[in-house]
């Protein structure tokens, strides 16, 4: 082994002759490793199974990003999936997205593509490439990632869009913070009561970067457990949860002395002329869910879900279904990326990251509300 630079990390000499690379992609990429590495006391570089890739929508990227992704020229090392575009690359005029935009983004997609990035456009590729628990990933999208360290068991840092790039096309990522075992421990026990997605709003502000040891006051699913981790993420710093009885490392540490107790209640309403779900992606059971509770009836609102294109091809005919009773069912997006929702005055959610984001996003009025009232708002 042999250190390189003034830090403190180690390569091998085979990353070493990466650093110094012909190839600039190659070069930049192990440079952008390095410099992570060395900014967070790292020993050495760690494999990693797989990449998840942020920063795709143009409308967040502009024509800075895009000239950066045009200028990478190299294959990938290991498979990678890419987080959700500005648009729904099929229905985009529906969407209102103009020419210009949808050029623009196209550019970027392009990219990505002639890369060998999987062409996933979503939030959730856990539903479609799942890893395994241990598995060491370079993941960068922050509800994916408490998802995969929390709920999987697997072992990824907060990544950013060029790092996750970078570990995608080196195959390798600094080896620190939730990388190491005792380093998931809990830091604070945390009673959430109510809904997970609200009371998940309100815990981030509170636990910023430390890891909570939830214990909740009923029984939850994992797509709840899903929406409290995104919350999470977008309100703090929060890189994973433990939650009793749920997760799979919640035996592994001692309990937390310190104890907070954190609730659902939101003062966020206004009259919505669009509701939205899908922050994250949706799954099968909710979209499932969702067309139960519809129970038939048309919605009288705009009504628009988002998922992945591959969840929403496994349940085509409930798609189709909720389609015929007026619900826009997009992929490829969602309501935080793309500039479609721009035009609305007040958008609901069930989301609290959608909630945290929106109204300075997309300058707009935000009302929340569980699955079940976002629904029944909509038809009513």
């Amino acid at each position: 082994m042999a250190q390189k630079g003034g830090g403190s990390m180690y390569l091998t000499k085979d990353e070493e002759r990466l650093l110094e690379s012909d190839n600039d992609t190659i070069r930049k990429c192990m440079e952008i490793l390095v410099a992570e590495g060395e900014a967070n006391e790292a020993e050495r570089l760690v494999e990693v199974k797989s990449a998840h890739i942020s920063g795709v929508s143009y409308d967040n990227i502009g024509e800075a990003g895009l000239e950066w992704l045009e200028s990478l020229d190299a294959k990938l090392k290991v498979p990678a999936t890419l987080n959700p575009a500005g648009m729904d690359v099929e229905r985009w005029r529906e969407m209102g997205i103009d020419e210009e935009f949808h050029e623009k983004q196209m550019r970027v997609l392009r990219v990505f593509e002639r890369l060998g990035v999987r062409m996933t456009l979503t939030c959730t590729p856990y539903y479609l490439l799942r890893p395994e628990f241990g598995d060491h990933l370079a993941w960068a999208e922050s509800s994916a990632i408490v998802y995969a360290n929390s709920i999987i068991g697997a072992r990824t840092e907060r990544e950013s869009g060029p790092s996750a790039i970078a570990a995608a096309i080196i195959g390798k990522i600094p080896y620190y913070g939730v990388h190491i075992k005792e380093n998931r421990a809990p830091t604070i026990f945390v009673r959430l009561k109510g809904d997970l997605a609200a009371a998940g709003y309100k815990a981030g502000r509170e636990l910023r970067d430390q890891i909570p040891y939830f214990v909740f006051d009923r029984s939850v699913t994992e797509e709840e457990l899903k929406l409290l981790g995104a919350a999470l993420a977008a309100t703090g710093n929060t890189v994973m949860f433990h939650a009793e009885n749920y997760t799979p490392e919640w035996k592994d540490f001692e309990k937390p002395a310190e104890k907070i107790e954190v609730d659902d209640r939101l003062e966020r309403a206004c009259e919505p002329d669009l509701i939205t779900i899908g922050c994250p992606h949706a799954s099968v059971r909710e979209l499932e869910t969702i067309l139960k509770l519809m129970g038939g009836r048309k919605a009288k609102k705009e009504f628009w879900v988002f998922t992945a294109r591959d969840v929403a091809r496994k349940a085509e005919k409930i798609v189709q279904k909720l389609e015929e009773l007026g619900v826009k069912v997009f992929s490829d997006t969602c309501m935080v990326v793309s500039p479609a929702t721009s035009k609305f005055r007040c958008i609901m959610v069930n989301s609290g990251k959608a909630l945290y984001y929106l109204p300075n996003k997309r300058d707009v009025d935000v009302a929340f509300g569980d699955l079940r009232k976002c629904v029944e708002t909509a038809v009513s």
